[in-house]
C-alpha cells in the first residue's frame, strides 16, 4: 500500500485529501470517504488503510470550508451543503480519470453531514455510484435549521457551531429545503448505519431509508451515538470492506 497527497482544484478553490492505494497493477474499486460537519478526512484513516491492504483504493479528504482546520482552501463562512457537493463530484470526476482507479466501482462513503452530501450526490450521479454507504448520515439538517430559522430574515451573518462558524448562505442555501424530495432515486445498493443512542440525528431519519432506496438495509449498532467507539468503527470498516467486495462488478 502506498499514500499520496492530491490536490484538486475546482471552482476557484483547492480540496485536499489522502489517496491510498494498492500495490496493484490493474485498475482497482475505490471508496471516496466524506467526513461529517468540523471533521476531517482524516478521521477514516483506518478504514482506507484497511481497504488497500485488500486491494480496494480509497480517498479521504478535507470538505473545502467543511472544517477549522481544514486543507482544502476556503472559509467555513462560504461553505454550504451545495459547495460540499461540488466538492465530492470534483472527486468522481478526477477518480473517473485516473487510470488506476475502475470508474464502474466508484463507491461513496459518507458519516453525518457528510453522509447527507454523499446522499444527494449519489441521487444526482447514479451511473457513475456503485454503492453508497451512509454513516448516522445527518439528513436532518435542514429540518433543524428551517425550524430554527423559518425566515429568510431569521437568518444571522454568521453562527457559531460546534467550535466552526458557519455563514449566512449555510442557512440560506436550505430554506425549504426537504431532504426527502431529494433522495430515494439511487437504485443500487445502499447500507445505512445508525447508533441506537444517536441525539444527533434522530433514529427516525435512518429508519425512513430502506422504504425509501429500492435496494438498501439499515444496521442498528445497540450502544453507539453519534461517533462511534473505537470497536463500533473497527466494525464499521469491516462492513465496508464486505459491501465492496459483494457489490463490486
Amino acid at each position: 500500500m502506498k499514500t499520496e497527497l492530491l490536490r484538486i482544484p475546482h471552482h476557484n478553490r483547492e480540496l485536499v485529501g489522502d489517496f491510498y492505494l494498492p500495490e496493484t497493477d490493474t485498475p482497482c474499486p475505490i471508496v471516496i470517504f466524506s467526513h461529517g460537519f468540523n471533521g476531517s478526512g482524516k478521521d477514516f484513516s483506518m478504514n482506507s488503510r484497511l481497504l488497500a491492504e485488500h486491494n480496494i483504493a480509497a480517498f479521504s479528504y478535507d470538505f473545502c470550508g467543511g472544517s477549522v482546520n481544514a486543507r482544502s482552501s476556503m472559509a467555513t463562512t462560504s461553505m454550504t451543503i451545495f459547495t460540499e457537493m461540488e466538492d465530492l463530484c470534483a472527486v468522481i470526476d478526477f477518480m473517473k480519470k485516473d487510470s488506476r482507479i475502475d470508474e464502474n466501482n466508484i463507491f461513496l462513503f459518507g458519516a453525518s453531514q457528510g453522509g447527507f452530501v454523499s446522499a444527494l450526490t449519489a441521487d444526482e450521479r447514479p451511473k457513475d455510484i456503485r454503492g453508497l454507504l451512509l454513516l448516522y448520515p445527518a439528513l436532518c439538517i435542514p429540518d433543524d435549521w428551517n425550524q430554527r430559522f423559518p425566515k429568510l430574515s431569521d437568518i444571522p451573518e454568521t453562527l457559531e457551531l460546534w467550535d466552526m462558524t458557519l455563514g449566512y448562505p449555510f442557512f440560506a442555501s436550505l430554506h425549504d429545503f426537504h431532504t426527502f424530495d431529494h433522495i430515494g432515486k439511487f437504485h443500487r445498493n445502499v447500507l445505512v448505519i445508525h447508533g441506537d443512542l444517536d441525539e444527533i440525528v434522530a433514529s427516525e431519519y435512518a429508519e425512513k431509508l430502506p422504504a425509501i432506496y429500492a435496494h438498501a438495509s439499515l444496521e442498528v449498532f445497540p450502544g453507539e451515538g453519534h461517533g462511534f467507539s473505537d470497536a463500533g468503527n473497527q466494525r464499521v470498516a469491516e462492513m465496508t470492506l464486505t459491501f465492496v467486495g459483494e457489490n463490486r462488478l
